[in-house]
């Protein structure tokens, strides 16, 4: 049989092993790399995608400016249910029945108390993304009870019902007002990825 001159070799005419090479030193892989088969993981690129994957992140700038806003809204809140409560409805809570509409200075101090209240709640919520999982439902329990407190607060004192129930439903509405603004703000100031 005749013989063939290849690159790789004498090999006869017509038996051409495709399957086997002949060794060829300058056809080496440099050191460190493996051939396709070797280096072949499947479970490489889901340890990888997982490794890599970042977490949510938190935009620390829009959540206190949300808060700050809430804050704002807050004291707003306070002062509107106050006017309802005492002026269309009559009841006279946090001051007394003579002191007129907007009351006297005890109006100024629930509407500063309720925008400090969102920045303390927008400094936990700041926390609780941070440092737990699931904070938006950790945060909604939180706001939940502590308005719960406020609420339940009136109805431990001697005033008349009207009273106590004027002033369970500003705290209420207050405690409602932070609660609902400060969660859409978290879910605006966390980036999921």
């Amino acid at each position: 049989m005749e013989q063939q001159n290849s690159p790789y070799g004498r090999q006869p005419y017509g038996r051409q092993s495709y399957g086997q090479q002949s060794y060829d030193p300058s056809y080496e892989q440099p050191y460190g790399q493996q051939s396709y088969e070797n280096s072949y993981d499947p479970n490489a690129y889901e340890q990888r995608s997982y490794e890599q994957r970042p977490g949510p992140r938190l935009d620390a700038g829009k959540l206190w400016a949300g808060g700050l806003m809430t804050a704002v809204i807050a004291a707003l809140t306070a002062v509107v249910a106050l006017l309802l409560v005492r002026g269309v409805l009559g009841v006279p809570v946090f001051a007394p029945e003579g002191a007129g509409l907007m009351g006297n200075a005890t109006t100024g101090t629930l509407a500063a108390g309720s925008a400090v209240a969102a920045l303390v709640a927008t400094a936990l919520l700041n926390l609780l993304i941070v440092a737990t999982p699931r904070p938006e439902r950790f945060f909604a329990w939180i706001v939940g009870l502590a308005t719960a407190v406020m609420v339940l607060l009136p109805f431990t004192t001697g005033l008349t019902w009207q009273a106590k129930l004027g002033t369970a439903g500003v705290y209420l509405v207050i405690g409602i007002a932070i609660g609902s603004l400060l969660s859409s703000v978290a879910r605006g100031a966390v980036r999921r990825y």
